[in-house]
């Protein structure tokens, strides 16, 4: 991105900025584009604009595209056993269990009773926690993969998806990757009150295994048998530079907390503002989510509907929680599992040089990067992601050998072994 895109970027956050401390309503209905702008930055899981690139599309095509793909794609339609949790602040969090399928289990006896011994044990159970602004439905293909192979939960964290609004944000508090943690525990307690447990995180899952590591140290030294971080990050967000040159990150950092405040505060009109602006949101979200040239529009639209339904005011609650993250010492903790440590080359949100430094700190972690993909790895090369996690789970004797299905589970030629 050239200097005067970021330039741009900067003076489109000064705008939103603006337009909400002079309150009017006139004044936010003309700044709505401009707010959009900053949304679908966020809403994206960055915290720095882009630049805009125009579209060559006629508006009414991309309208009917986009209602096309809504209709014709499957992808998020997979459904589990629902539950609830409970968080300690009163939350509820909506989690779906896919329960093991009996006719599988014969097959995975010789591997199990040589972890465990001749008695029967309780299933292992891979527990999915999604990123920021995603739901669990963004782990689509891996759970047509492994369903009815492997018992899996996938739950809605806080404010997204199916769980409920978080109640401790209701009353004005912050978001804190701590309360994730515990958020977690919750869930694990609810749906996996026994057994042995993986833990797969992408982005901000990631950080909430972190944060669940550093508060229930005796969760992981007696349960969790694996582990998986998918594109995240131990800490050290707030150097991210988003692809922006150095002039243009300082710019909207500068701003950016100022204009997700005035936008929380405004979240109905911006919401309208928001659905007005969706033809330059899918570019915004497309280049944060995806390296590929190609991938798949009814993917790419998917990850849109998925990040559009998250609320400008959860968008801006969750924000600065992850300046503040820091779990590097939490990591100790899974320094005897087998790890799998996985990540996007061109990933500009949680760049791959931080999935390096988790593996770094864990020498045995098996560190995979993916060079033609971006910060939405599982889904924009999902066979890598299922190939490396079924190893992963053979490792620690959920799955046997050779367990994964649906074509999900070659190795990708893009796929480089750290």
């Amino acid at each position: 991105m050239s200097e005067s895109s970021a330039e741009v970027v900067a003076d489109v956050a000064s705008a939103a900025v603006a337009a909400s401390t002079a309150g009017a309503a006139g004044g936010w209905r003309r700044a709505t584009g401009l707010a959009g702008v900053a949304i679908g930055v966020v809403a994206a899981g960055a915290a720095a604009g882009v630049a805009l690139e125009r579209m060559t599309v006629g508006r009414g095509m991309r309208q009917k595209a986009r209602l096309a793909l809504d209709s014709a794609g499957p992808y998020g339609s997979l459904r589990g056993m629902p539950g609830k949790a409970f968080a300690d602040d009163g939350t509820e969090l909506y989690y779906e269990v896919d329960d093991l399928d009996p006719d599988a289990a014969p097959a995975m006896g010789p591997r199990r009773r040589r972890l465990f011994g001749r008695k029967a044990p309780a299933p292992v159970t891979v527990v999915f926690s999604h990123g920021y602004c995603l739901s669990q439905d963004s782990w689509h293909f891996q759970r047509a993969a492994l369903r009815g192979v492997v018992r899996t939960v996938h739950w809605d964290q806080r404010s997204h998806g199916r769980s409920g609004r978080g109640a401790a944000q209701a009353r004005g508090e912050a978001v804190t990757i701590e309360q994730l943690g515990r958020d977690l525990r919750a869930v694990i307690d609810a749906a996996v009150p026994e057994g042995p447990i993986v833990l797969v995180g992408h982005s901000m899952g990631g950080m909430t295994v972190m944060a669940l590591a550093d508060q229930y140290p005796e969760l992981i030294r007696e349960r969790v048998v694996g582990v998986a971080f998918v594109g995240t990050s131990s800490g050290r967000l707030g150097e991210v530079n988003y692809g922006l040159p150095v002039a243009g990150v300082n710019a909207v950092r500068r701003v950016l907390p100022g204009v997700l405040k005035a936008l929380g505060q405004r979240a109905e009109l911006v919401e309208k503002g928001r659905r007005a602006t969706a033809e330059l949101f899918a570019g915004v979200i497309k280049r944060y989510s995806f390296a590929s040239r190609d991938v798949d529009p009814a993917v790419a639209r998917f990850a849109e509907r998925m990040i559009e339904s998250t609320p400008i005011d959860v968008v801006a609650e969750f924000y600065p929680a992850f300046n503040d993250h820091d779990k590097t010492e939490a990591l100790a903790y899974f320094a005897d599992l087998p790890v799998l440590v996985l990540a996007g080359v061109q990933d500009l949100v949680t760049p791959s040089e931080h999935s390096e430094a988790i593996a770094d700190l864990l020498p045995d972690a098996e560190l995979v990067l993916v060079p033609d993909a971006g910060h939405l790895v599982m889904l924009e090369h999902p066979e890598v992601v299922t190939d490396r996690l079924a190893d992963l789970l053979t490792r620690t004797g959920a799955v046997p050998t050779g367990a994964t299905v649906k074509g999900y589970g070659g190795t990708s030629s893009t796929a480089q072994p750290g």
